[in-house]
């Protein structure tokens, strides 16, 4: 599976902005997909993912209520709709897929990758 991110770019507090993630290879319909981030001089963190099915999701406690993750198993892709966007919501956004139907918030239980994008939050 090849992830392809996209979406990111540089806004102001209080803005929106739409990552996408088209996935290529295979279908992703019974992965579980996530989205990760990593601001400089952090590890990687969890932010959102959604179950293969599409009717649950999770969110960091950071992100709960801004941000929302969606999937279209027809397109083959995932979103991440961020709102009410903070500076400390900068940094390389990731999304990730986990052939595994059982849920992970661990990056360490995914396993293909996308090469990330850069969201910037000015104050």
């Amino acid at each position: 599976v090849q992830l392809q991110a996209s979406g990111g770019g540089l806004v102001q507090a209080g803005d929106s902005l739409r990552l996408s993630c088209v996935a290529s290879g295979r279908s992703i319909s019974t992965y579980t997909m996530g989205w990760f981030r990593q601001a400089p001089g952090k590890e990687r963190e969890f932010v959102a993912n959604i179950w293969w099915s599409g009717d649950r999701t999770n969110y960091a406690d950071s992100v709960k209520g801004r941000f929302t993750i969606s999937r279209d198993r027809a397109k083959n892709t995932v979103s991440l709709q961020m709102n009410s966007l903070k500076p400390e919501d900068t940094a390389v956004y990731y999304c990730a897929a986990r052939a595994n139907k059982v849920v992970s918030t661990s990056a360490s239980e995914y396993d293909f990758w996308g090469q990330g994008t850069q969201v910037t939050v000015s104050s």
